[in-house]
């Protein structure tokens, strides 16, 4: 498990490693990673319900981001027939929690596969790349990374990037909220959220440094 911070926005990542795979994969020789997304009630501004009955759009479209962008790193035969779900409860939100997440959790589904790893379990390290993301944005005609509520409810442009590399991205969502894009400005946020990017992945590295992790960090 790892508590990530970012400003003022919390998120508590778990990674959970069972021994067995959903029935659609069985018989398959390769593992699965799956995520659960959830903001706790009094994590925002004003309190939210709990998603008891049914799951939301954005909690879906977010789980499925955090899992397809993990996924990314994972060798699924290396796994073996087992499943990594992982949880990312927001203990407090101020903007950016899906890309907290996703750096979180990247550094909890580590600590848990150098566990294995270290036990016998597995015969290979299981994870390919580190997974990092965080969002940026324009406000007022500033660029800005890792927007916070109150920029973010103002930006022109909002913009979610997911990566292995400071320069190699998995994915990129980004809406102008008003008005258009130019080439110019996308290219001006790229430029600024790879250099960010490089001190996301070295807190990575920090954070798992002596647990014989073989991933080649940025």
């Amino acid at each position: 498990s790892v508590l990530i911070s970012l400003g003022d926005t919390r998120v508590l990542c778990n990674c959970t490693v069972e021994n067995s795979l959903p029935s659609w994969m069985k018989g398959q020789q390769q593992g699965w990673l799956t995520a659960e997304y959830s903001l706790l009630p009094a994590s925002t501004h004003t309190r939210s319900r709990r998603e008891r009955s049914s799951v939301g759009g954005r909690t879906q479209e977010i789980q499925r981001l955090i899992g397809r962008s993990l996924r990314a790193c994972l060798d699924r035969e290396a796994l073996g027939e087992r499943t990594m779900l992982i949880d990312c409860d927001v203990l407090q939100a101020d903007g950016g929690t899906r890309t907290a997440s996703i750096t979180g959790a990247f550094v909890a589904t580590a600590l848990a596969a150098s566990r294995l790893v270290q036990r016998g379990e597995l015969s290979r390290f299981p994870l390919l790349r580190p997974i990092a993301a965080l969002s940026c944005g324009i406000v007022a005609g500033e660029l800005l990374l890792d927007l916070d509520y109150a920029e973010d409810s103002r930006a022109e442009l909002d913009m979610n990037l997911v990566a292995c590399a400071p320069d190699e991205f998995i994915e990129v969502q980004a809406t102008a909220e008003s008005g258009v894009l130019p080439r110019k400005q996308l290219d001006a946020l790229l430029d600024l959220a790879s250099r960010q990017f490089s001190a996301l992945f070295a807190a990575q590295r920090e954070a798992l440094a002596g647990v014989g992790h073989p991933l080649p960090f940025a």
